[in-house]
């Protein structure tokens, strides 16, 4: 082990090497999500649908905002979307000059079907866990989670 790696302990170097792989394994499980949505959609696509089902119609850039790109990208993958007849846009009643993005009845039944493929993939990965074991992992993936969105260690 070299001189800079035996500043971080172990389990730092551990849980280092899982995230890797558990977030590779994750985009390659979302490009695989989106084009069971449509085969022309991106990875990214993926979670532009939850977004959209969780908080409901938004604006472009309140949607590059929080998946931290640039309104360019979000715009490029939102035009995509639409042009598949997944997505629409609405003229925003707060302000007329912006539209909101909305899932299409095609875009939320689709999303609907290949969300709850990946709920029975995980049910199906997860049948020998303990109950308590995966609300465990769900607790602790939160509370790692609420540590990166507010940027510093609580």
């Amino acid at each position: 082990m070299d001189e800079s790696m035996r500043k971080y302990a172990p389990e730092v170097l551990d849980l280092e090497r899982e995230l890797a792989v558990f977030l590779r394994r994750a985009r390659a499980f979302s490009g695989e999500l989106s084009r069971e949505v449509h085969p022309e959609l991106e990875p990214a696509a993926y979670g532009l649908f939850v977004r959209l089902e969780e908080a409901g119609p938004q604006r472009a850039t309140e949607l590059a905002a929080f998946f931290g790109v640039g309104k360019a990208t979000v715009s490029r993958q939102l035009r995509a979307l639409e042009e598949l007849g997944l997505i629409a846009r609405s003229p925003d009643p707060a302000d007329g000059r912006a539209s909101l993005v909305h899932l299409t009845s095609d875009g939320r039944e689709r999303f609907a079907q290949v969300r709850d493929a990946r709920r029975a993939e995980y049910v199906r990965k997860l049948a020998a866990w303990d109950p308590a074991e995966v609300a465990e992992l769900a607790r602790l993936l939160h509370q790692l989670n609420h540590l990166v969105d507010a940027g510093s260690p609580d």
